[in-house]
């Protein structure tokens, strides 16, 4: 096995408030061995030596970023969705006309690109909520589990680690209405047949692993829910749900069953430390009493939140009462962590009238730790000895960072700042070009394929 010195200018530790100059981190195969602050008390007397051999890394060094929810075939939406009026339902059409267009050849060659731009992003792993499983009219494909294939296969020469979230995606409405158009493509008939499609599939690849996601209380019966979810705990696998996106979905579900999202899933036996609820952008006092009691997660994808005009969750309310918070880009109208993270703040001053809400490092721990845990990566995520070497490096003297304190870059910079990034002991992202995928090409070779361009 390959092994590395890195000589981080500056490091963020776990548990650290602020980033460690001068560390050493010392890497076996996929695994850090090694993490020694260089500083005057601690230098080790093999020093000289050390530094001679070790390669730097200048700048600020971060842990692996995870994105914790993504649809990669709704980039290509971006740039053609945000001229007009509307809101997510309007969005949603304009979402599903590209659906229509995709087969497992086209969502490989866009997905690939897509987790390549997370890739210079400093993302390092990922989870697809997968829901495009058939051809078009919902007819399977010879293979019942080709575009879960494709999108692992992405992932693999992308570079970056995935967990496919296998989406169960049954009716089009709370109250049971049958899935029609586009949204054919997603239906597997009822909840065992959905687990049976499922349990079918084994991801090719160690940088892989499945999960389990209900697309959310109105496309997952209520009497099916419990079938998903135990299906996901049989495989001690993650559970990823959509939750309380819109007002609407609150109202049809109190409507229809009397109680909120959060509270029929609580009903069904669906909430847990191992399921995430993404967005929960509008929980009642209640919901949030529930998913702290339970440990469920919520992952917050602001940059999406804030495009479709869904709203401001109650963040820091929800990290108060023990909800672990993650990040992702969801539609990737941005594939951008730091403006992900700091817009948790940001968002929470807009909707307080208040400043200083979240910590630097309670944000990192959101971008990265957190984020990989709710995929099931328990160990990646720290720089930390044991778990895998990921490293993540921002420039420090860029037009947005240049006299920016390193603690500050979360505050600074953006995608366009990281210059390296390791995955699992591999260089993948060296002065900021992924090195085997060129990525702004066959973005827009795979976008023209599959919208109006190649029309």
């Amino acid at each position: 096995m390959t092994s590395t010195r890195w000589l981080a200018e500056y490091a963020w530790l776990p548990e650290h408030a602020e980033p460690t100059p001068d560390v050493l981190i010392e890497t076996v195969g996929d695994r850090i061995t090694g993490v020694t602050p260089l500083t005057p008390g601690s230098r080790p007397d093999a020093g000289v030596e050390v530094l001679t051999d070790a390669v730097r890394l200048p700048g600020l060094t971060l842990p692996g970023l995870a994105n914790a929810h993504s649809h990669a075939f709704h980039r290509a939406l971006r740039g053609r969705t945000h001229g007009g009026h509307g809101d997510f339902w309007t969005w949603r059409d304009q979402m599903y006309a590209v659906t229509s267009r995709l087969d497992p050849d086209s969502y490989l060659a866009l997905a690939r690109a897509v987790y390549a731009e997370m890739a210079l992003a400093g993302i390092t792993c990922v989870g697809e909520f997968h829901y495009l499983h058939h051809g078009p009219g919902g007819t399977p494909y010879a293979d019942p589990n080709a575009m879960s294939a494709a999108l692992v296969e992405a992932a693999a020469h992308a570079g970056i680690r995935l967990t496919l979230l296998d989406t169960c995606y049954l009716t089009a409405s709370v109250d049971g209405q049958p899935l029609a158009g586009p949204q054919q493509r997603f239906g597997d008939g009822d909840a065992l047949r959905w687990a049976e499609r499922v349990s079918g599939f084994t991801p090719d690849g160690e940088h892989a692993r499945l999960g389990a996601a209900i697309h959310s209380v109105r496309a997952v019966p209520a009497e099916q829910l419990a079938t998903v979810a135990g299906w996901a705990d049989r495989r001690d696998a993650p559970l990823h749900v959509h939750l309380s996106e819109q007002p609407a979905e609150n109202d049809a579900c109190r409507a229809v069953h009397g109680r909120t999202p959060t509270g029929l899933l609580a009903d069904h036996g669906a909430l847990g430390p191992a399921t995430t609820a993404v967005h929960a952008t509008h929980p009642t006092s209640g919901d949030v009493t529930l998913l702290g009691e339970s440990r469920t997660g919520v992952c917050l994808c602001p940059t999406t939140e804030r495009d479709l005009a869904d709203g401001i969750g109650p963040a820091r309310r929800m990290a108060s009462a023990g909800i672990p918070l993650s990040l992702g880009s969801d539609s990737h109208a941005v594939i951008d962590p730091f403006e992900e993270a700091r817009a948790v703040e940001l968002d929470e001053r807009l909707r307080t009238r208040r400043r200083g809400h979240f910590a630097p490092a309670e944000l990192l721990a959101a971008a990265s730790a957190a984020g990989h845990a709710a995929l099931g990566w328990t160990d990646a995520g720290r720089i930390a000895v044991g778990d895998r070497a990921d490293l993540v490096t921002v420039r420090l003297d860029s037009v947005r960072t240049a006299g920016v304190a390193p603690a500050g870059a979360w505050f600074a910079a953006s995608a366009a700042d990281v210059v390296q990034v390791v995955v699992d002991g591999r260089v993948l992202v060296r002065d900021g070009r992924h090195l085997t995928v060129d990525v702004p090409q066959e973005l827009a070779t795979a976008i023209a394929e599959v919208t109006d361009e190649h029309a």
